[in-house]
């Protein structure tokens, strides 16, 4: 699978900022032109709508985990060994209270541990 942004040699955080550079840009002509009586004026709109906006990707990036919907999989893991006091996990480990929704576990590797935890399903805190 060939990744987009890897392709073409930047990152989600590289466009993004590119993004806005442009926005800015395009924003200080649009005012200029306007004159600065205008421009104050449509600076209070840009900002207020800005904001709306704002709060409602921040909305929609959180629900998922705020609803429990998220989830976690975990499948064709490799091996784990371990000796003495050790912990071997292939599966999945967490707190009970973190996770956030279903957990799928399927065909995990073998885990082993001479004297200390092995784990090669769900393993909740």
């Amino acid at each position: 699978m060939v990744d987009a942004d890897k392709m073409l040699g930047m990152t989600v955080q590289r466009w993004v900022l590119a993004g806005t550079a442009v926005v800015v840009a395009v924003l200080a002509v649009v005012f200029a032109v306007l004159g600065w009586d205008w421009a104050d004026k449509a600076a209070s709109v840009v900002s207020a709508l800005a904001g709306v906006a704002a709060l409602g990707v921040a909305v929609w990036a959180a629900w998922p985990v705020a609803s429990g919907g998220g989830s976690v999989r975990v499948s064709h893991t490799g091996r784990a060994t371990t000796s003495g006091a050790g912990r071997a996990n292939t599966g999945f480990s967490g707190r009970a209270s973190a996770v956030p929704g279903r957990v799928r576990v399927k065909r995990t590797g073998q885990a082993s541990s001479d004297d200390g935890d092995a784990n090669t399903g769900v393993d909740l805190t």
